[in-house]
């Protein structure tokens, strides 16, 4: 039985999530996370490597014998980081294996604007929109004009998850058009694609595929972005995820497979684009209808703190049939219960806030799981903050309430100077459901 060493690139909840998962594979050999973070040394050792420094990750692709990569974000795939490792693996006649795509195809995520262009042009239901510069910005204000409010306008570029504005004022749109234009998100917002607002619950899906046609869905999970409880105040990376979430019945997802995924892996294939790697669909139900909010080249986050729990397959050899381009499973084996995340976050989270804040508490719990996502060590070997969304607590339910209600009962006993967490993450899904049994 062959054995791959891998290296998963990444340091937050996600890459803690996924790290948890493939070291339970009895087909792993050695296991490495570069960077990780306080809580991925118990699952593989960390390498001190940034994911955009190309050369360190194929030296350690070499001093390490490494076969598979997983690229966790997805900076380094935008820069190119399939193609960088690739180059060198052949010119050294080396086997590697990477799951994550091409920047060809990263730029789904990495532009906003061939983004929205792929959509139009393979029939994927989307919102109206239209992208803007500088030298086109009378044509901005007259699109703003044919719009209802709210006024969604987006970054082209990646912008730390920062990008996006609503808009409740129209005169205040033109004005934050002219702001994004002018580099409020650096060379980011060089591009803005104004949206139509679209109305309804959003929630992720996330398909595994292996660029021939080949695919695999994971569980849907829906995410919470607000800081503040009933979806107020500031966006962020995520303070929660729900997995499954009632909005995506298999009606719905009947429907996502016709319209988006199926659509989108044909169009990739029709452009000549060789995607082997996760696609998550940031999508929206309005009444019972998919639209495509938005591409991502990666998984989400914290989506897959509540996803990965509910996968019972052994998911690294699905990895590495994907990579291959020669994806046989076409089904994985879920846990029927559902799973719930709930970020503690540090105090000012997505303001300023301090990092270095010793934690104290318990961070293994007997009927949850707690993945670490802005941790550290210090001098003194003691765990820390070094982020702001911090800790996942994670929790198994037979409802969204009584896998919530674990989460919050395990974050109680975990501590930090200004911790933080939402007390509501699931809540519009009870009620959502409510509804549709009402129904």
């Amino acid at each position: 039985m062959k054995r791959y060493n891998t290296l998963l690139l990444g340091s937050g909840g996600r890459e803690a999530a996924i790290a948890w998962k493939l070291s339970q594979s009895p087909l792993m050999g050695k296991f490495f996370i570069a960077p990780g973070n306080a809580g991925t040394d118990i699952f593989g050792a960390s390498l001190a490597i940034k994911p955009t420094d190309f050369e360190a990750v194929y030296a350690a692709v070499c001093e390490h014998d490494i076969d598979l990569v997983v690229a966790g974000n997805e900076d380094p795939l935008v820069q190119g980081l399939r193609e960088a490792l690739t180059a060198k693996a052949q010119t050294d006649g080396r086997e590697l294996l990477i799951v994550g795509p091409g920047a060809d195809g990263a730029a789904l995520e990495g532009s906003k604007d061939f983004a929205k262009d792929f959509m139009g042009r393979h029939g994927i239901p989307t919102a109206r929109h239209l992208t803007v510069t500088k030298d086109t910005v009378a044509e901005g204000d007259a699109f703003l004009a044919s719009l209802k409010a709210p006024y969604v306008l987006k970054a082209d570029g990646l912008a730390a998850g920062k990008g996006v504005l609503i808009i409740d004022d129209i005169e205040q749109a033109r004005h934050s058009l002219r702001e994004m234009l002018a580099g409020q998100f650096g060379s980011a917002s060089a591009k803005v694609v104004i949206e139509e607002f679209l109305s309804g619950i959003e929630c992720s899906v996330f398909v595994l595929t292996d660029g021939n046609g080949g695919y695999v869905v994971l569980p849907p999970a829906k995410d919470y972005k607000r800081v503040g409880e009933g979806d107020t105040g500031l966006n962020t990376g995520g303070m929660g995820s729900v997995c499954p979430p009632p909005v995506a019945d298999d009606a719905f997802m009947s429907k996502v497979d016709e319209r988006v995924i199926r659509r989108t892996l044909d169009g990739l294939r029709n452009e000549g684009i060789d995607y082997r790697g996760f696609i998550f669909l940031g999508l929206i139900r309005c009444g019972d209808e998919p639209f495509v909010i938005e591409y991502n080249v990666r998984m989400g986050d914290p989506e897959t703190e509540s996803v990965m729990p509910r996968i019972a397959s052994d998911l690294l050899p699905v990895l590495v049939e994907a990579a291959e381009g020669k994806l046989r499973h076409t089904a994985l084996d879920i846990d029927p219960r559902t799973a719930v995340a709930v970020m503690a976050v540090s105090g000012g989270y997505p303001e300023e806030y301090r990092k270095g804040i010793e934690i104290s508490g318990t961070l293994a719990p007997e009927e949850s799981l707690v993945f670490h996502a802005g941790t550290a060590r210090n001098a003194q070997g003691n765990i820390v903050t070094a982020g702001g969304r911090v800790l996942a607590a994670v929790s198994y339910g037979d409802s969204i309430a009584d896998a919530a209600e674990k989460s919050y009962r395990a974050l109680e006993d975990i501590h930090f100077d200004g911790m933080y967490y939402r007390r509501d993450i699931g809540r519009d899904l009870i009620a959502f459901a409510e509804g549709l049994h009402k129904a």
